[in-house]
């Protein structure tokens, strides 16, 4: 261990808005999702596409781990349980391979169904 610290010149933090950003961008990437929630104390008519990415998204990063909670709107007829899988996939494997951050847990909070015709 202390071989370790010696050779290591410095240290690298990412910040959890990089870590929400991508887990975001992976989220609206995944089908079957029509969208990320702003939660509801932001109200419905606050539902985000893709300006802001990071909105729907709550993480804790550590130096070494990352956790990630996710508030998503997914599109009606789609298996909410494959679609929250899916995501959980998509979400870890982009974080994990953009910053080596080992994610510990993804949490997948449904909080509408939005139809194709509807606006996001």
């Amino acid at each position: 261990m202390a071989e370790q610290l010696e050779l290591e010149k410095g240290s690298i933090r990412i910040s959890n808005d990089v870590v929400a950003k991508i887990a975001g961008l992976a989220a609206l990437e995944t089908p079957g999702i029509a969208a990320m929630s702003g939660g509801l104390s932001e109200g419905w008519s606050k539902r985000l596409s893709g300006k802001n990415v990071q909105k729907g998204v709550t993480v804790e990063v550590g130096q070494l781990e990352a956790a990630i909670d996710l508030r998503i709107i997914v599109l009606y007829e789609t298996p909410i349980q494959e679609v929250s899988r899916m995501l959980q996939q998509n979400v870890r494997e982009a974080v994990e391979s953009m910053t080596g951050l080992r994610v510990v847990e993804v949490n997948v909070k449904v909080e509408g169904v939005a139809f194709k015709d509807d606006e996001m």
